[in-house]
């Protein structure tokens, strides 16, 4: 495919406390889903990249973990990834979710921006859901803080004020080449999105914590003449009793996880997938310097 002359490309990092819409907002730019949702919190655990192409400009957006008080290794490598991602970007949007209004993750996120001197696009989310006053009073709120540049009132999910963000951040982006194919979509190699897919599945599926004691890890994919694709994924828990959950009586819960898994993967990739799933315990897996690498998250963080 040829680039159109007189391009712009750029980073834009999604910054925001768990659960805000950063990753509802990356695949809707996108147009496609590159980055998991779920209703629960930190869902998501790497920088996810999505490239979107929007009339002359390429924007490479850059999905970050929620921003949180953290609590273990995972959580502390998670957050500094968020900052991290926001570092570099030529632009950074912070979503807020505007039925929460400004919660402690939010002022602490907040507090980061100002201690780093650095003034951000404030995305306010979910505005169909909110009262027009009580909309305009939190947009002011949030103005006065002195850390943002923009305020755009959309709802990700439906899609309302969407196209004015992106024109926006379209029009600050700076000139130069594309720097990825225009029909890319991400850079998230293809085992990781497939056991990420897994992994929103468990995480619809099986309630209370334990979607936040797994993980997820294709261990082998097999291509096939025909242009099938076997997939072979584990399922690590930290004990015993988290692996007869995921089982379920029978087997039957992780055969419907897996039978989701499987139509989503086989609908992303336009072909037949042969989907195996397995469940094994592993003990404090969190603290697998591997798992990391695989995640792009520092370990030592």
């Amino acid at each position: 495919m040829t680039t159109p002359a007189n391009t712009r490309a750029g980073f834009v990092a999604l910054i925001g406390a768990p659960n805000a819409g950063k990753s509802t907002l990356l695949n809707r730019f996108v147009g496609a889903k590159v980055s998991i949702v779920t209703h629960k919190v930190q869902t998501t655990r790497t920088r996810v990249l999505g490239v979107a192409v929007a009339d002359n400009a390429q924007i490479v957006f850059v999905d970050t973990p929620g921003i949180f008080q953290p609590k273990r290794r995972l959580d502390r490598a998670m957050v500094a990834a968020a900052w991290e991602g926001a570092k570099d970007a030529d632009k950074v949007v912070m979503l807020v979710d505007a039925t929460t209004g400004i919660r402690p993750d939010v002022e602490t996120i907040i507090e980061g921006l100002k201690k780093n001197n650095r003034r951000v696009v404030l995305a306010l989310n979910k505005v169909d859901a909110v009262k027009r006053e009580s909309l305009l009073e939190l947009a002011a709120q949030l103005n006065d803080t002195g850390v943002f540049s923009d305020i755009f009132m959309i709802s990700a999910l439906k899609g309302h004020g969407a196209d004015d963000l992106l024109a926006h951040l379209v029009s600050a982006m700076p000139e130069g080449p594309f720097m990825f194919p225009e029909d890319q979509l991400t850079d998230m190699p293809m085992r990781l999105l497939a056991a990420e897919v897994t992994r929103e599945k468990l995480f619809l599926n099986v309630h209370q914590e334990l979607p936040y004691e797994l993980t997820v890890e294709t261990e082998t994919w097999e291509e096939f003449k025909d242009g099938s694709a076997k997939v072979e994924q584990t399922i690590y828990v930290r004990r015993e009793s988290q692996r007869s959950i995921i089982l379920g009586k029978g087997g039957q819960r992780v055969k419907k996880i897996g039978a989701e898994a499987r139509e989503e993967l086989q609908e992303m990739l336009g072909r037949k997938i042969h989907l195996f799933l397995f469940v094994k315990v592993r003990d404090r897996w969190e603290d697998d310097p591997s798992r990391y690498t695989v995640w792009n998250l520092d370990f030592n963080a």
